[in-house]
C-alpha cells in the first residue's frame, strides 16, 4: 500500500484536501482527528496533560480547554515542547494502528507536523497542501475567530513555507478556485493509483 503524507501549513486547506481524495474513494487517516480523540474526558492522555499543565487546563465538564492549552503552548516553546513529547508519540502510535487495518492502493495520512517532527520515513511521498501566509491568515482568522497576532506566532512555530516546499514530491495549489483544487486532487489520485500497482 502506498502511503501519502499529506501536509501543510495552517490554514492552507489540508481538510478540504482530505475530504476531496475521500471522495474518490481514498481513506484518510487524520492526525488532529486521533489528537481529538485522544483528549477526550477521563482518557489517559488527558490525564497526562493535566499532570504536566494543570487543571487550568479543563473546562468545567472535565474535556480540555483547547483555547486555553493553546495560548499556553504557543507562548513558551518549552511548554510546548512538553506537550508535543506526550502527544507525539501517542499520535504516531495510533495511526501505524490505523494503517495495518487498511486494505487499498494507497491511503492519505494528514499530518500537519509530519516535516517539523521529522517523521518522513512514515511515508513514501509526501504531498504539500500550499498557500500564501497572507492567505492562510484570512482563513485561520475567520475559521477558528483567533486574533491575527495569534496565527502568526502559530505560522512562525510551523516551517518556513519553501522549505516544506522542498520535501514535497506533490505540491497541491490551493490559492486558486474550488475547481482547479478537485481538478488537482483528481489528477494525483489518478497518479497514486498507477503508482501503487507499480
Amino acid at each position: 500500500m502506498l502511503k501519502i503524507g499529506l501536509t501543510g501549513g495552517i490554514g492552507s486547506g489540508k481538510s478540504t484536501v482530505c475530504r476531496l481524495f475521500s471522495e474518490f474513494g481514498a481513506p484518510i487517516i487524520d492526525a488532529d482527528i486521533i489528537a481529538r480523540q485522544l483528549v477526550e474526558p477521563n482518557s489517559s492522555a488527558l490525564k497526562k496533560l493535566v499532570s504536566q499543565f494543570g487543571k487550568k487546563i479543563l473546562n468545567p465538564d472535565q474535556s480540555l480547554n483547547r483555547a486555553y492549552l493553546r495560548d499556553l503552548v504557543f507562548s513558551d516553546k518549552t511548554q510546548k515542547a512538553q506537550l508535543d513529547q506526550i502527544m507525539h508519540p501517542l499520535i504516531y502510535d495510533e495511526i501505524e494502528k490505523q494503517i495495518q487495518e487498511l486494505d487499498c492502493k494507497y491511503c492519505i495520512i494528514a499530518i500537519p507536523l509530519l516535516l517539523e517532527t521529522q517523521q518522513m520515513q512514515r511515508v513514501d511521498r509526501i504531498a504539500v497542501v500550499d498557500c500564501n501566509a497572507d492567505t492562510q491568515l484570512l482563513r485561520v482568522v475567520s475559521r477558528d475567530h483567533l486574533k491575527p497576532e495569534q496565527v502568526v506566532s502559530i505560522i512562525a512555530s510551523q516551517m518556513p513555507r519553501q522549505q516544506r516546499l522542498s520535501f514535497a514530491d506533490d505540491v497541491i495549489d490551493n490559492s486558486g478556485s474550488s475547481a482547479q483544487l478537485a481538478e488537482q486532487v483528481k489528477r494525483l489520485h489518478n497518479s497514486y493509483n498507477l503508482l501503487a500497482t507499480c
